[in-house]
This record gives structure tokens, C-alpha cells and sequence, in this order.
């Protein structure tokens, strides 16, 4: 197995806080549909992660997803997480913190229809995730996220 550094903070756990997450399909394939005169238009499986973005408060009843973005082979979120109220920690991220659950389990689900579906399907085997410092910085995500589609053809995942 291969021993990576770890790309999380190690001044933070990850169980409570406003993320911007970035998660990527495996090898930035156009999973997720296509951008036409500045207008995603959702493939099947694209539809299938919107909903499954959506409805991620459902299955976690801490978290909250006030802003998302589904472009063609990557998807932007700003994932909120409320620490329970009688939480203690030593101030160690875990391998399983609960940003890491929240976003696994959403892939899981995304996998798994593909799979019954017989949908070519697959993730990036990472996420790449930045703590949101302050409103200046939420306000600079909220402008990236929102103007995503209209910059595609300038993207780094184009």
C-alpha cells in the first residue's frame, strides 16, 4: 500500500465547518453531461448526482448544502457540517472525519446506481476539499461556484 501524506489540515478534524469540495470523476471523463451555449444539460447519471447532492441532508441530518455546482466531469459543493452538540475532540483529523463520511457515502450512492444501471460510472479516488476562512473568502467560492458553467471553456478540468 502505497504511503501518502495525508492532504488534510492538522489543525482541524473535519467534523464541524463550511468546506468547498471539489470531487472529480475518474479520469475527468464528461460523465455528467455536456455544456451547451453556456447551459449544463445533465446526462442520466448527471441527474442521479444532482439528486442524490440535493437530497444529502436527508441521509445526514448534519449537513447542509447551501450551494453546488454539476459541470461535465467534476461537481463543486460548499458542504456544511454541525458538530453534535455533546462533541469532544483531541483536535486530530481521523481517516474517517465527517466531511470524509458525508463525501464517501455520496459517491457510494452516485456508484451504485450507475452499477444497477449498467451506466459506465466511475470517481476520482480523491477530493480535494478547502476550509472556508471567513465571508470574504465564502463570497469569492460563492462567485466561482455560481459562474462555473459560463467559464468552462477556461476551466482546468475542461
Amino acid at each position: 500500500m502505497e504511503n501518502r501524506r495525508s492532504p488534510r489540515a492538522i489543525f482541524h478534524d473535519y467534523s464541524g465547518g463550511e468546506y468547498f469540495v471539489t470531487i472529480c470523476t475518474r479520469n475527468k471523463e464528461h460523465f455528467f453531461g455536456k455544456i451547451i451555449k453556456g447551459e449544463m444539460l445533465l446526462s442520466p447519471i448527471g441527474i442521479v448526482a444532482q439528486k442524490n447532492l440535493e437530497d444529502l441532508s436527508i441521509h445526514y441530518s448534519y449537513v447542509e448544502i447551501p450551494l453546488f455546482v454539476i459541470m461535465p466531469n467534476h461537481i463543486h459543493a460548499i458542504i456544511c457540517i454541525r458538530k453534535p452538540k455533546n462533541y469532544s475532540s483531541s483536535g486530530i483529523p481521523t481517516k474517517r472525519s465527517g466531511l470524509s463520511v458525508v463525501i464517501g457515502g455520496y459517491k457510494q450512492s452516485v456508484t451504485m446506481y450507475a452499477r444497477r444501471n449498467n451506466i459506465d460510472f466511475g470517481w476520482q479516488g480523491r477530493y480535494h476539499d478547502h476550509i472556508i476562512r471567513g465571508i470574504n473568502d465564502a463570497n469569492k467560492i460563492t462567485d466561482y461556484i455560481n459562474n462555473n458553467i459560463a467559464r468552462w471553456d477556461m476551466d482546468c478540468y475542461y
